[in-house]
């Protein structure tokens, strides 16, 4: 029987799929970084896990649920999984790893894990050596990318009617479906993550500040802070994709009348979705912050981590960033602060919030020597224990449904949970953008805060790319 504890953690497992870093959570979705690997160097066919927590797993540890189901062989010889650890910690991905070495004591299970393990391994996956899972998180992978260049399983027929090893159909569970890629369906997200903008309540609470729930609220209340020797607004310089993910694309979306397919479209690389209006109007809210002093200066030069401080400290009173952050900072946190989330303020009065969500997902190599395992480890991970255990270890929500109001789980992700469950949501699903397109944004974006450029500049420097990758 499932104690009380464990059944909150569920709760919390149950409900969306989540996000990164090199920064630090997921930046899957329409945030990718991540650089092509078609560049990287040469043919390294070794095993080398690069300096990486690589451990190998001797089963000693409990809750193994048994990885196998009845139709599935006895498992044996190695299996490698690959994992990025980021603003998740690595703690769900130790114990599920050991629980599934124990449920399967004639395999050898190696942990290949780590902060730097993606661009560690990138030799492996270009020489045709992969490891045979992989958790697609953090700098150095982009699914899509993965996808063009060939080195993922396609899934479609498997997971139409895979099941988890309680027996429960793995796609009826997920409150997010795997992305397509040309209908063919090659990752499955694991966690849920939204992103949003973070505002520190107990400081709001103290000088009688109000969250806002639309843009001109924003700049309101960004007044009254910033008259109050605060900055109101600070991001990553060096990861552009937070504030693309956390401000520019909702405002993209509620711009276009809270239509998402603009950017499904801009993932499609569609020129002409880069030159809507939609995109001019986000773009010029940017603009709008830059222009009235609200973003803090510091931002262009600093990291994820440092920006998180400064936030931290108080001095700066909204920040872009995933459902990570907390979990992220947690050796950081001040006494007595407590975390408020929205999923997103470019939205104008009347207008439905918008929630851009990302997700963190998993897969199996093309060229992986050990698919049994692979599919036996997709199983696994996707029953309603392991969600359980992620919530509790990770600190964020995973990607199977639930309700987590009754849960232990954070008060930033009920928030979260909150807005995402509510019909006046726009939720955006994961959108995965081409690698170079993605990055072209980011520093037009980071361009346009410090005034490099203007809107019809940020159009012109991503269409070019655009229109290359569409050759």
């Amino acid at each position: 029987m499932m104690n009380k504890k464990k059944y909150a953690a569920m709760g919390a497992a149950v409900l969306l799929a989540s996000v990164s870093l090199a920064g630090c959570g997921s930046k899957d979705n329409n945030s990718n970084n991540t650089a092509s690997t078609n560049n990287a160097s040469t043919n390294n066919a070794s095993t080398n896990n690069g300096g990486s927590t690589n451990a190998t797993n001797d089963g000693s540890t409990n809750g193994g649920t048994n990885a196998t189901t009845p139709d599935t062989p006895k498992l044996t010889g190695d299996f490698e999984v690959q994992y990025f650890v980021g603003g998740y910690g690595d703690k769900w991905w130790t114990k599920v790893i050991a629980d599934f070495q124990a449920a399967n004591p004639d395999l050898h299970v190696k942990a290949l894990g780590g902060p730097k393990i993606n661009e560690q391994n990138k030799p492996r996956w270009i020489g045709g050596n992969p490891p045979d899972f992989v958790y697609i998180d953090g700098p150095e992978l982009n699914d899509r990318q993965m996808v063009e260049d060939g080195q993922l399983e396609d899934l479609t027929d498997w997971i139409k009617d895979a099941k988890n090893v309680d027996g429960d159909k793995i796609l009826d569970m997920l409150a997010q479906q795997p992305q397509q890629f040309d209908g063919k369906i090659y990752n499955i997200p694991l966690v849920l993550n939204s992103w949003g903008i973070f505002w520190n309540k107990a400081l709001f609470k103290e000088k009688g500040w109000q969250e806002p729930q639309d843009f001109q609220q924003f700049l309101d209340v960004s007044d009254k802070i910033k008259a109050a020797g605060t900055t109101p607004f600070i991001h990553t310089g060096k990861y552009p994709y937070y504030i693309n993910g956390a401000f520019l694309y909702p405002a993209i979306v509620s711009a276009n009348n809270g239509d998402y397919t603009v950017l499904q479209d801009m993932a499609a690389n569609k020129v002409e979705a880069f030159e809507s209006d939609a995109v001019k109007t986000a773009l010029g809210k940017i603009v709008t912050l830059r222009d009235k002093g609200f973003i803090d200066k510091a931002s262009i030069q600093i990291n994820h981590t440092d920006s998180q401080m400064l936030f931290l400290q108080n001095k700066d009173a909204f920040i872009p960033n995933g459902l990570w952050l907390p979990n992220e900072m947690s050796k950081d946190i001040p006494q007595g602060f407590d975390f408020g989330f929205i999923p997103s303020i470019t939205q104008d009065a009347g207008q439905k919030i918008v929630a851009n969500t990302s997700t963190a997902t998993v897969a199996i190599a093309k060229n992986a020597k050990n698919k049994d395992a692979a599919h036996a480890f997709l199983q696994f991970v996707f029953s309603k224990a392991q969600a359980s255990q992620w919530a509790e270890l990770s600190g964020a929500p995973s990607n199977i449904k639930g309700d987590i109001s009754a849960s232990n789980a954070p008060s930033f992700v009920k928030d979260a949970a909150k807005y995402l469950t509510d019909p006046n949501t726009i939720v955006i699903p994961t959108i995965t953008f081409n690698a170079d397109v993605d990055k072209a944004m980011q520093d037009a974006t980071d361009a346009l805060t410090i005034g490099k450029i203007d809107p019809a500049g940020w159009v012109k420097r991503v269409t070019d790319v655009v229109k290359k990758v569409a050759k």
